[in-house]
């Protein structure tokens, strides 16, 4: 029987909290190894196979470095964006009726707070995978981002292929 008083986090809220902190901690775990203990700064760019390099690169913008700020102004702007839309994706996160929901979204909100630590403490993302194919180069990202896209692709699963019962049927 569910509580006449729902919870604060909502029914997978706890989940997707859970899964935000593991996805928050793997990305910040992995950069500060790379940056304090590997030191691929001082390595410059690591070649692990035919396709994937290690790389140092500070993203001073979104995905794809869009929207890159040279200033403090654009950072705080950047940082005060993301968190806007952590907030919202937290709030959507306490109202998700789906496992694969609130999982999607834990890894999305982690992913971003681990960005937007780095934006605060290093002014920019550290990103470090950088992939390749012949003359084809793809984006350099970090752990944070394969979150965030893991999430997306759940919430696009979902979207399309998820389970979504009648509004008027719903309590």
């Amino acid at each position: 029987m569910t509580s006449p008083h729902p919870s604060l986090f909502g029914p997978y809220g706890r989940l997707g909290g859970l899964l935000a902190l593991f996805a928050l901690l793997t990305d910040q775990g992995h950069k500060y190894w790379m940056l304090n203990h590997y030191n691929i700064e001082q390595w410059g760019r690591v070649r692990v196979s035919s396709f994937l390099d290690l790389v140092l690169v500070w993203n001073e913008g979104i995905s794809y470095g869009l929207f890159a700020q040279d200033g403090d102004l654009g950072r705080y702007v950047l940082i005060a964006v993301t968190c806007l839309v952590v907030i919202g994706l937290w709030v959507w996160l306490t109202r998700a009726h789906s496992r694969l929901v609130a999982v999607s979204l834990g890894l999305v909100i982690g992913g971003a707070v681990g960005n937007i630590i780095d934006r605060i403490y290093h002014g920019a993302v550290a990103d470090f995978f950088y992939l390749h194919i012949g003359s084809f180069d793809w984006y350099v990202f970090n752990v944070a981002d394969v979150w965030i896209v893991a999430g997306v692709i759940g919430l696009l699963y979902d979207s399309f292929f998820g389970c979504h019962g009648n509004a008027a049927n719903e309590d």
